[in-house]
């Protein structure tokens, strides 16, 4: 029986990913976003609030990184997401992490990192529900280390961090628990059959 919990973000996993843009004095801004995700095949969509430093100076410069944060940089990841940019403008420098300027756009990539995507500002959706940064995918870079089978980005070396909204606590990628497009394949043959002799 299920109980009846109200009105709570329940969405899960969802993803850490740390934000990082130029500001108009080429300063490095940087926060921890979990309210992200792909929208298309070459885009992503933050959902973050339009106050935010690393907001401004992305409005400014037009461009931004989204790096996946990985459990050896938690301390950093966590750091980035309780400390403000508007409070502290010096926040990256003072993480003692490091940043280089993307070949793609103007944004900075964050080195610590193990997968960046470099992305330029495709668009500002601005609803009364929602305010979303919306980037084009121009480039995306990974360590090696985390590289599996054909050169592909492997899960289970990256390491990447989930966020509990339930109890605001962060959780690392576990093991391989299916295929994609695979798993189902029995129990789609099972109903195709079903369903051909309902017939």
């Amino acid at each position: 029986m299920k109980k009846e919990m109200g009105v709570l973000s329940a969405v899960f996993p969802m993803p850490v990913l740390i934000v990082a843009a130029y500001d108009e004095n080429g300063t490095v801004q940087a926060m921890n976003a979990a309210w992200g995700n792909q929208c298309q095949e070459d885009a992503v969509a933050l959902f973050i609030d339009k106050d935010h430093a690393t907001t401004k100076a992305i409005r400014k410069t037009k461009a931004f990184s989204v790096s996946l944060a990985d459990l050896p940089n938690i301390e950093a990841a966590d750091y980035f997401g309780i400390v403000s940019g508007n409070s502290v403008p010096e926040k990256f420098a003072l993480s003692g992490l490091h940043a280089e300027k993307s070949r793609f756009v103007n944004a900075p990539v964050i080195a610590e990192f193990p997968v960046t995507m470099e992305c330029e500002l495709a668009e500002i959706v601005e609803t009364p529900h929602m305010y979303a940064i919306v980037g084009t995918i121009k480039n995306v870079s990974a360590e090696e280390s985390v590289l599996g089978t054909g050169g592909k980005i492997d899960p289970g070396k990256l390491r990447a961090l989930i966020f509990d909204p339930f109890g605001h606590a962060y959780y690392e990628t576990g093991p391989l628990a299916g295929k994609a497009w695979g798993s189902g394949k029995e129990m789609a043959k099972t109903v195709r059959e079903k369903s051909r002799k309902s017939v």
